[in-house]
């Protein structure tokens, strides 16, 4: 019995100074640093410390002005910049009315409108004459009272050749392009109001500029 106890007490020994050895007495603390020696610093931190430290608000309206003014840069830098930004919107213009694809409106876009456009500016249209001669009849009410009555029906039948004009260069210019494309989707009112607006405008005054002659094939 005394010889089972001793050797339970010499195992107890045993397991106790093995237990206190393999204790991790040289583990790092949870906050300790490894590898690179500092805390990554966050994306926020990062991003102020490329852009410098931030100036503090001004303080009165004088100094706001002077911040603004700074900002804007000298007299010269402004003007210059005003003239690339004129010298690029009178190029995006040019290429506009040049009928370059990328630089025009939305409704102008695509090769169906182009084509259209070409058939209505290949035609002599009398609702182009619209607008200048109604110019004339509003200038020539002020004239005599007496020609009002002549004025308005000289008026009512320009609004008739209007509307049978603007039919007939509608149905012309979706025939041709549904057999010039007959898988587009655009047609219709739509196409046929685009053709008419445009007819009804004068040819200098039409934006993209024509690309075709009075008369020409297209």
């Amino acid at each position: 019995m005394k010889l089972l106890r001793r050797g339970n007490s010499d195992n107890s020994d045993k397991h106790d100074s093995a237990s206190t050895e393999s204790s991790p007495t040289d583990v790092s603390p949870p906050n300790e640093i490894v590898g690179k020696g500092r805390p990554t610093p966050k994306r926020r931190e990062a991003e102020a410390r490329r852009r410098g430290p931030v100036a503090p608000p001004p303080m009165t309206s004088k100094e706001a002005r002077e911040r603004r003014k700074a900002n804007k840069g000298t007299k010269v830098d402004r003007k210059k910049a005003s003239e690339e930004r004129r010298a690029s919107s009178a190029d995006r213009r040019a290429r506009m009315l040049a009928g370059e694809d990328k630089f025009l409106l939305p409704r102008d876009k695509g090769p169906v409108r182009a084509y259209a456009r070409d058939l209505v500016d290949a035609r002599r249209n009398l609702v182009g004459l619209f607008m200048p001669l109604a110019l004339l009849l509003i200038f020539a009410l002020f004239l005599d009272p007496a020609v009002q009555a002549y004025v308005t029906l000289a008026m009512f039948v320009m609004m008739l050749f209007m509307v049978g004009e603007g039919i007939f260069i509608g149905r012309q210019i979706n025939n041709r392009v549904r057999a010039r494309f007959p898988e587009t989707t655009d047609g219709g009112f739509k196409l046929g109001w685009y053709a008419f607006v445009r007819a009804s405008q004068i040819r200098k005054m039409r934006a993209p500029q024509p690309r075709v002659n009075r008369g020409a094939a297209v």
